[in-house]
């Protein structure tokens, strides 16, 4: 999750032409990075655990004979194993990556995801388990820290709320994103209402889903607040949308590192790490 709002950036440098501003605070910026830590282990972690029953299903139980999303591994017509994914019903050849792939050591099996892609790389649940929770919880704390100061701070209300004029200006900032345009100048210093909306979805949607469906796999907690299993209709439900919440998180990354590259590598990473950030230099970037 990206926390690269700034709250009411001020100019502090001019050199070369350019004009730099304050625009990330340190809580800001501390957050973001402990997130980037505690995600790419929670992502690995968490496929080490799906791993262990490669499948996912709706409801309370376990439907084995009709699951929504199954990586099997089963003998071809030429008696060679092969990875199928099964989606809805309808099978895919996915050998190499998902169902039957190779590990580091270039030996073959059976694996939801290919070992690369878990922690630990071996078929070791006990541990995937241990890290996965253990991040989980840093998670959930930086969280808190980053909402406690969005909210005191006025950064939650500056940074990301967007007004109504800005919302009437949906369609022609969606264009210029699409198009690879950026704001220039006075128009960097802060998000634009397409930023703003991605990022509000996020924090505020797409993330407490994530974590309450995560929880809602916990059978101590489901005893404690049986709520939780009511409000995702089982447990299995949960798993699948915890599973579903975490890829939908991972596109957002992935489409978040592609315009932080694009719209200026070197000047978005100067500003999530000293926090000063240039709106005046070559190219005009703007931050992501």
């Amino acid at each position: 999750m990206s926390t690269t709002t700034q709250t009411g950036p001020t100019e502090t440098d001019t050199k070369r032409g350019g004009r730099r501003i304050y625009r990330h605070a340190l809580v800001v910026r501390v957050t973001h990075w402990i997130n980037l830590v505690c995600m790419t282990f929670l992502l690995m972690s968490g496929l080490q655990i799906f791993n262990a029953h490669p499948a996912l299903y709706w409801g309370a139980r376990s439907s084995f004979a009709s699951p929504i999303l199954a990586m099997t591994a089963r003998q071809s017509a030429a008696g060679q194993p092969i990875g199928v994914t099964t989606v809805f019903g309808h099978p895919f050849d996915t050998t190499g990556v998902l169902g039957f792939s190779f590990g580091a050591g270039g030996e073959s099996g059976e694996r939801g995801f290919p070992a690369w892609a878990t922690l630990p790389s071996s078929q070791w649940l006990a541990m995937g388990r241990r890290l996965h929770f253990l991040f989980a919880w840093i998670f959930v704390l930086n969280g808190a820290v980053y909402a406690a100061y969005a909210l005191l701070s006025g950064h939650f209300r500056r940074g990301l709320l967007p007004s109504r004029r800005e919302l009437g200006q949906i369609g022609p900032s969606l264009w210029d994103h699409l198009r690879l345009r950026f704001p220039k100048g006075e128009e960097a210093r802060r998000y634009n209402v397409v930023q703003k909306l991605a990022y509000l979805i996020v924090l505020c949607v797409l993330v407490p889903l994530l974590i309450l469906a995560g929880l809602t796999l916990s059978p101590r907690l489901d005893a404690g607040f049986p709520v939780l299993l009511s409000l995702f209709d089982g447990r299995q439900s949960a798993r699948t949308i915890h599973f579903i919440c975490a890829f939908a998180l991972l596109g957002f990354v992935l489409i978040h590192l592609v315009m932080v590259v694009v719209s200026g590598l070197w000047n978005n990473l100067r500003s999530m790490i000293t926090g000063s950030y240039d709106i005046g230099g070559a190219g005009g970037e703007h931050g992501q």
